[in-house]
Parts: structure tokens; sequence; C-alpha cells
């Protein structure tokens, strides 16, 4: 037996550790069809039943403002999941709790996760559980996801309701007041003769609201009488009510939910409250003197974390694919393979794959630091402190999620933009976040860091992703003033609990993000690398990667018009070229046209560099076109024009500054 199950709740609710508690290792992220939206599913198997676990997006309602609405919304209407999990923020219930009476008027299979309530403990919350389920009549569960207490019962309360479904007729059983409840009821009975995926008495209440998207559906298949009816009965209510109808529905809800938080929630007198830690820590990290140092500071440790740590088992992969090489050589040697058939597995192979492949340590410490600030609660205290300089320089202060999620992989950063309800502001955000310097580039900066600056090898790093984010602010600036006028909508945005991360849900996300990195190398930058040794070893007769090869030929064209910024050789400019199907590439590029590995490519790189040009290639690899999976990502979110500006100025800003970086540092050192 295979059922599903859906997820919802708020972001920054615990949806992720409850979702990883689930389905421990056994899930997969995919897209959502017609959107680049991240899709994550998993699965898990209780007594004899497999129960399919679809991760919904985070929202805060189910009115399509955003995609992550409309996609929630969607999937709970036309999939019809066995089961909906609302998973609430115990701490915050009152303004969780607005979803659930959203989601219940969609559907009555559905089941109260309370989360953190060690939290809200703390904080002098009692939630009486049984109360709160009594009334609204739907199971509910207590759980601390991110220390897995509470999942075992989790899935047994899952099981039960799926088995034995409640039908949500508690107590308390939501409803508006009369003058409302008339509207629904009469717009309801008209609605359910039209047969729609949508329960009638949830589309009453979304055309009294003036949804526009359910308006269209709905008048599209009734005759003009319908309109009518709901117009009548709108403009009525606004004049009694003495406001919109939105608003007033909203108030409904809202009021309901106070109530039943009074009923079901026991509060500590404010004399044996406390201030818990998270107003503490708060008043240091947020302050508005020292938030962004201390930002500043927590990336930089970060970086030395990531080379520090990470380059010396980065050797020892390096010396392990060099020995890999040596022995594979021998051996086909003894074999009596062909020369082409020695060269493109050492050379092409292990020399182009390998030289990627021994910055893994790097990358994955990156990825564990980003997955400690997600689950810690930093990631939003980040945006919060840069709220205010965001502001003055034309961005939205919800920008620096995006932004800081940008440094493992612009793709997600890109995609992190939907959050942003305002059109403008999210392209403005898509266009300066490929100057947020990936994970992909990183085998770049450490490399050639290592090479000329190995005694400030962790400072250089750390100064390229400042100069990214200088950039982005400084481009965001000159756009806002140019193509992208107007007010810039404030802040509003709520601030998670510090939580201590939990080892199993930060391991999840980091073994998520470089297993894709993995998967990456052992198929596109495979593809690539083979590709470039071909081109290296053609024409027949040419000397591998001679300047007579087909590569070479293809590097000698642009090599003239990088020598400017300190880099006119045709190595360098092959590089970049491949370099725009994957930042990575541009290592492995190089692997691959001088055989070497990476070892090898220390010893080869400072005959061609000198420590100011390897400066000016680290910032022109930081600035120039991002990755073709980025490009296409900005093009089905954003659209061609934009995709195609974001390659226009990314290429004359990295020229510009990759130039200036070259003279200016010639002029001093």
């Amino acid at each position: 037996m295979e059922i599903t199950i859906a997820l919802a709740g708020n972001p920054n609710a615990g949806k992720t550790s409850i979702f990883n508690g689930l389905t421990g290792s056994h899930q997969h992220v995919g897209n959502w069809p017609g959107v680049t939206v991240e899709r994550k599913e998993g699965e898990f198997i209780h007594g004899n039943i497999k129960i399919k676990v679809v991760d919904l997006p985070g929202t805060y309602s189910l009115t399509p403002y955003t995609i992550d609405e409309r996609i929630a919304r969607d999937f709970i209407v036309k999939e019809k999941p066995e089961l909906v999990v609302v998973i609430a923020d115990a701490s915050n219930l009152e303004r969780n709790l607005y979803l659930l009476i959203e989601i219940m008027q969609l559907t009555k299979k559905t089941l109260l996760v309370l989360n953190m309530v060690d939290i809200a403990e703390k904080k002098g919350i009692k939630i009486n559980h049984q109360s709160l389920s009594k009334i609204l009549g739907i199971p509910v569960v207590k759980t601390i996801a991110n220390k897995g207490v509470g999942i075992k019962e989790l899935k047994d309360k899952i099981v039960e309701a799926i088995k034995n479904p409640q039908e949500n007729v508690g107590e308390g059983s939501f409803l508006f007041n009369e003058r409302i409840e008339l509207a629904v009821s009469e717009i309801r009975d008209r609605v359910s003769k039209l047969r729609l995926i949508f329960p009638p008495r949830f589309i009453a209440l979304k055309l009294l609201e003036k949804d526009d998207e359910i308006r269209e559906l709905v008048f599209s298949k009734a005759d003009n009488g319908l309109r009518t009816v709901v117009d009548a009965w709108i403009a009525r209510l606004e004049k009694e009510l003495g406001d919109d109808m939105a608003s007033i529905l909203a108030a409904e809800k809202y009021a309901f939910i106070h109530g039943l938080y009074n009923e079901v929630v026991e509060l500590k007198s404010s004399v044996e409250r406390q201030i818990d830690i998270t107003d503490r820590v708060d008043r240091v990290l947020t302050n508005r003197y020292l938030g962004i140092p201390l930002f500043l500071f927590i990336m930089w440790i970060i970086f030395q974390l990531v080379f520090k740590v990470g380059n010396p088992l980065a050797d020892i992969i390096d010396k392990l694919m060099g020995s890999l090489a040596a022995l594979i050589s021998e051996v086909l040697s003894k074999w009596g393979a062909s020369s082409y058939a020695i060269s493109f597995i050492t050379d092409g192979i292990i020399g182009g794959v390998g030289s990627v492949l021994v910055f893994i340590p790097n990358i994955m410490l990156l990825f564990l630091a980003i997955a400690i600030l997600e689950d810690s609660g930093y990631m939003a205290r980040a945006a919060f402190v840069m709220d205010k300089l965001m502001h003055s320089l034309g961005l939205h202060g919800k920008s620096a999620i995006p932004m800081i999620v940008s440094f493992g992989c612009n793709i997600p950063g890109i995609l992190a933009t939907r959050t942003l309800k305002s059109e403008k502001d999210r392209i403005l955000t898509i266009l300066i976040l490929p100057l947020m310097s990936c994970s992909a580039r990183l085998p770049i900066y450490v490399l050639f860091a290592s090479v000329f600056f190995s005694k400030h090898a962790a400072w250089v790093i750390f100064s390229l992703y400042l100069l990214g984010i200088i950039l982005a602010i400084l481009m965001a600036a000159i756009f806002k003033k140019t193509l992208f006028r107007g007010e810039t909508s404030p802040l509003i945005m709520e601030l998670p609990p510090y939580r201590i991360p939990y080892l199993k849900s930060v391991w999840l996300s980091t073994w998520q993000r470089t297993s894709m990195f993995l998967k990456k190398a052992g198929t596109f930058i495979l593809a690539t690398v083979v590709l470039v040794w071909i081109f290296s070893s053609l024409p027949l007769g040419v000397d591998y990667a001679s300047p007579e090869s087909i590569i070479g030929r293809i590097g000698a064209v642009f090599a003239p018009i990088l020598k400017p910024a300190g880099f006119g050789f045709w190595q360098a400019a092959v590089s970049l070229i491949f370099g725009f199907l994957a930042k990575e590439v541009v290592i492995g590029t190089m692997g691959t046209v001088w055989g070497a590995s990476e070892e090898s490519l220390r010893n080869i790189l400072p005959h061609y560099f000198s420590q100011v040009s390897a400066l000016s290639f680290m910032v022109f690899s930081l600035i120039y076109v991002p990755c073709v999976a980025a490009v296409a990502t900005i093009w089905k979110e954003a659209g061609a024009k934009w995709a195609l500006i974001s390659i226009a100025y990314s290429m004359l800003l990295a020229y510009l500054v990759s130039v200036l970086v070259f003279n200016i540092g010639n002029l001093i050192f």
C-alpha cells in the first residue's frame, strides 16, 4: 500500500527538520512542473504502508501572491494527498494558525504538528494540545524535530489519521459572522453546480476576497448572474462593515485564531518569564552598529575554515589522483594501449575531472557552514542587519537571503527571489546574484591563492567574496537609478528563534548539496573535459594541446582581447570559454590542456601568471558571465531580455574590473 502526504507550514517553522526526520536519506530533489522552484520528495515505511512525503514550499497563506503559494494550493487541490501535515512553530502559534485555517477550508484531511515546543516552554508558553485537537477536530502532535523528539509519534498519528479520518467537525468549527455566512452560503450553492476542483465553500470565500485567479476560473464557466450576485454581496458587505472584503475576512479569521489561542494556551506571568537567549543574542548580532561587522567576521571565519581545514584534505585527494594517473598510465603501457588512449584517460579524464574533484573538501566545508547558518536561525538575521544598507542602495532587505544562498550556488539563490512580492525587486535581485561567488568558483580561488598568495590565501579568498558583495550592491544602485525606478517595499519578516543546529539535518543538507556537485563532476564536467581533450588532440598529427590544435586556435582568437587584463595566452582564454558551461570547468580545462594534475598545475601556473595577473584572473572568474545553468534559470524566472542583459553587463564589468586590477597592481607592485 502506498499513500501520499504533503507537508505545509510557514517559513522557519521547522518543516525541513520534520521532512528530514520522517524521510531520513530516502529523499530526492527535483523541480515542480513548469517552474524552476525546487521540489523535495521523500518516503518512509510504517508497518506495511509506504508513505510518500511531498515538502510544499513554505508559505504564510494560500492566496497566490507568490509562486510558492500557488504551488502549495494547487498541489493540495489537484493532487489530493491523503493527508496534509501542517507544521506550526509552537512558540509563535497564533500567527502560524492562519495557514492551518486556510488549509482546513481546502481539505478535511489535516493534521497539525506543534513543533519547537521546547522553545515555547522556555518562553513560558504552555499549549493544551488535547483541547486544540478537540476544538479543531483534527489530530495534533507535539515535536522537537531538530532533536528527533516526537517523530515516531508523528508517524503513528499520520497512519492513524489516514486509516481513521476525522471530519473536521470540532466544537469550534470556524464560521464567519452571520452576514458573511449568508453571502458564503448563497455563492457556495451556485458554485457547487459548476463542479470545479476547488471546494465550493473555499471558492465562495475567495470570490468574496476578490482573488483574481479564482474569479477568472469561476466566471469563465458561469453565467453573468453569478458575477452579479458576488459583486452585489461584496458591495453590500464592504459598505456595512466599512472595509475591503480581503481585510474583513482576514480580520474574522484572526479574531477566531485569537480566541482559540487564548482558550488553549497558558502563559506564565511577565514576572516569571525571563528574556530568553534569542533576545539576548539578538541584542548583539542585530545591533545597528555591530550587525554588519559581525556578519563579515562570521563570513571570514567560514573562509578560514574552508581554506585551512580543506586544503590539507584536498592535497591528500590530489596525491591519490596523481598516483592513480601514474598507475593507469603504467598499466595501459604494459597492455600496449595507444598513446591516444593513455592521454585520453590520464590527461583528459583524470587530469580534467580529477583537478576539480580534489576541491571536494573545500566545497563540502562551505556547504556545511551554510547549513549551520540556516539551521541555527542566523540566516534571517543576516537579511535583517543588511536591510538598512540594502534600502539605501535600492535593494529589498530580503534580497540578502538569496545573496547568501548564492554563496553555495547561484541557481537556488535565483529561485529564492520568489519570496520577493515586487516584480521589480525580484528582477533587480536576480541580476546581481551572479556576482555572489558560488562554490563552483571556489576551486579557482583555492588553486590560485595557494600558489601565488600562500601566506595570505584565506584573506585573498575572503576579499574576492567581499568584492562580489560590493560590486553587487553598486550594480544594484546603478540599476535602481536607471532600469528600476520607484520605491522599494519595506522588509517585513520574522526572526526565528536561535537553535542548536541538529546534526542530522545539517549533514543531510550538506550531503545533498555536495552530492549534486559530485553528480555534476561525473556527468556534465566529465563530458566537457572529454570535449576539451578531443579539441586538444585534433587535427590528427599535431602535438597535444599545442597552438596548432583546434583548442589552441580557438584560444588564439580571444587571447589578445584578454592581454590588457594580464592573461593574454590561449590556455587562459579557452579555460574561461569552457567555464561558461560550468565554473568548475575552468580548472578542469587547465588540467586537460596542460595534461596536469592539481599538484602539477601548481608548478605550471607560475610560468604563465604573475601575482598581479593571477589576482586579475580570479577577479575575472568571479564576475564574468554566469554559468549556462544559471543563465537558463534567469531566462526561465525573469525572461530572455534579463538573461541577455545579465550576460552582457557581467562580461563588460569583468573586463573593466580585471583590467583595472592588473594595471593598478602593476603600478603598485
